[in-house]
């Protein structure tokens, strides 16, 4: 019963959902703003499932199957049921939020609203995006690009559209700062670290699709040790200068720095084959160690 609760769950996207959220509320507090309405957040949960969900609905390529495949393949009816019942869902969200808030919209500008329009289009090239002139834009098969992809989404999803949403509720304009820079910049750099690390998972799938992705560029060790290890330590050092600047208590610097020695520890644990659950389960969940680090260190030490 446990087991497959577990790969509801996990293999179900569910628990990205839980991840989104978590960095949302994070990113909010971080920036000394209140929450937004539970509207926004249940819509930006059940969003995340539906879009990630959307990629092993329509897969049809059986050469390369693991346990998620195999999941999906036996659950397929439910899963698409679901995918239904999440479009209504998001649908009567998304319709209240726009409803209830229709007269503030007007608050945002231009330049507010262009960021959204990048990333809409980028997440939409992430199943393909037709192009004038060419077949379409598909960052899954770019490989090197891939990763920094989604961790541009998930950076706008996470970090500016709360603070933009909390603008259009309270009706209250915001003014963006370094510190609105420098959390955007950190969840990019720590997300996209994390695709990088979770593509190892699909080494031998991308290198018989020929998707140069980092690990089947340079091999599994030089990813480890030359891109993700290097990476992580320059985003913690970026922590440390930063928190320095902008006089943050040693307790607080202390908590936000769990999270970059998790990731150290498990991409050094990496070098050896694990099952999806794994993957799935550890390396997505820094996501959610980090919003909770995020979230205790807002909560204790201001």
């Amino acid at each position: 019963m446990l087991k497959k609760l577990a790969q509801f769950i996990f293999y179900g996207n569910y628990f990205y959902g839980f991840c989104t959220v978590s960095l949302a509320v994070e990113a909010s507090m971080q920036q000394n703003l209140p929450l937004n309405s539970w509207y926004f957040y249940l819509l930006l949960y059940f969003g995340t499932v539906l879009f990630y969900t959307y990629a092993y609905v329509k897969e049809r390529d059986t050469r390369f199957t693991n346990n998620r495949n195999r999941w999906y393949k036996r659950n397929r009816k439910l899963v698409k049921n679901l995918q239904w019942v999440l479009m209504i869902i998001c649908i009567f969200l998304a319709s209240t939020l726009l409803i209830v808030n229709f007269r503030h919209l007007v608050s945002l500008t231009p330049i507010q609203i262009l960021p959204l329009i990048i990333t809409g289009l980028t997440a939409l090239s992430y199943y393909g995006f037709p192009v004038i002139g060419a077949k379409n834009i598909n960052v899954r098969k770019t490989g090197w690009f891939k990763p920094f992809a989604v961790g541009l989404v998930w950076a706008v999803a996470v970090t500016y559209v709360p603070v933009l949403w909390n603008q259009v509720e309270r009706n209250t304009p915001y003014t963006f700062s370094a510190i609105n820079f420098w959390l955007f910049t950190k969840n990019f750099m720590y997300i996209s670290t994390l695709a990088i690390l979770f593509d190892i998972k699909d080494y031998a799938a991308d290198h018989n699709r020929r998707i140069k992705t980092f690990v089947v560029r340079v091999g599994l060790r030089k990813t480890i040790f030359s891109i993700i290890i290097p990476l992580t330590l320059l985003g913690f050092i970026s922590l440390i200068l930063f928190a320095n600047l902008k006089g943050f208590p040693l307790l607080r610097i202390v908590i936000n720095s769990i999270p970059f020695v998790l990731l150290i520890i498990v991409a050094w644990s990496m070098q050896r084959r694990k099952p999806i659950i794994y993957y799935l389960a550890v390396i997505d969940g820094l996501m959610l160690v980090k919003a909770l680090c995020g979230i205790t260190a807002s909560l204790l030490a201001q």
